[in-house]
């Protein structure tokens, strides 16, 4: 499995609970794509990047703790006047880097709590705290340049920092400090930073938000480059029975459990494209 990646996007809880459906229902019809060589997490994904390579009962046992009382998680909403601010940014914005400047600025003048408290619900909701053996990259972004950053094993920052980075929605939690520097959440690149898997010859992308926009390149549309290089992949996002699942509450925490049934439940539309790719 050397040359295989799996992508794994932002989307909030919604999101790590509908990818950890995804995956248990992919792998309950015959194919566990955990193994793959990379593994590349945004926001959500990054949550359920660790948890997948520290699950001591298997998919199956992570699966059930999706569907259990989210213990220690802080409901959150973006509302409409932030989603509105978003939305401004992006259309007046050419570049990730630009539209990532615009929400930096936002995001430091913006309440929010602790840092060390947001670390603390961010430790609580992962398996382990230390690096895997594997290849896993979670991505952040800049605050102050909007660049997109890939934290790794060999960054020397701890990954517990990481994960709250890639998972730090502006104008909702704190930037988190690593290296002097304040980062914010790694789907603000691109919703799956799918590019991060160029020179792996099998690829599968789960995306929780399969949307682009302005600068920012829809997962489909890295799906597509990776395709054109040579690459074979599959690319999984939401059907309509997800979407409702999912509600608007991104971030409410009551709605992970109805995401992970969602995807589990539509994990087996797709077991015969990913069987085929990663067989």
């Amino acid at each position: 499995m050397d040359d295989t990646a799996l992508v794994l996007g932002s989307g909030g809880l919604t999101g790590v609970g509908w990818e950890i459906g995804i995956l248990h229902g992919l792998a309950e019809a015959g194919v566990d794509v955990t193994d793959a060589a990379l593994v590349i997490g945004s926001s959500a994904g990054s949550v359920v990047g660790v948890n997948i390579g520290a699950r001591p009962g298997g998919l199956g046992e992570l699966y059930e703790r999706q569907l259990a009382s989210p213990r220690g998680e802080t409901g959150a909403s973006l509302g409409p006047g932030r989603i509105f601010r978003y939305a401004r940014a992006l259309l007046t914005s050419r570049t990730p880097e630009a539209y990532g400047v615009k929400l930096g600025r936002m995001a430091l003048a913006a309440p929010a709590p602790a840092e060390s408290e947001r670390r603390a619900v961010i430790a609580e909701r992962l398996l382990s705290h230390e690096w895997p053996e594997r290849a896993l990259r979670i991505t952040s972004v800049a605050v102050d340049t909007g660049e997109l950053r890939v934290f790794d094993r060999d960054s020397g920052v701890p990954l517990v920092d990481a994960v709250a980075a890639s998972c730090a929605v502006p104008l909702v939690w704190p930037p988190v400090t690593i290296e002097g520097r304040r980062w914010m959440d790694g789907g603000l690149h691109s919703t799956a930073n799918a590019q991060l898997a160029a020179g792996c010859r099998r690829v599968v992308i789960i995306a929780p938000s399969p949307q682009g926009g302005g600068p920012l390149e829809s997962p489909a549309a890295q799906a597509a480059r990776l395709t054109a290089e040579g690459a074979r992949v599959v690319l999984i996002t939401p059907d309509a029975a997800a979407k409702k699942a999912f509600g608007r509450g991104t971030l409410d925490p009551a709605r992970r459990a109805p995401a992970a049934r969602a995807g589990l439940a539509q994990a087996p539309a797709h077991a015969d494209a990913v069987k085929a790719l990663w067989g």
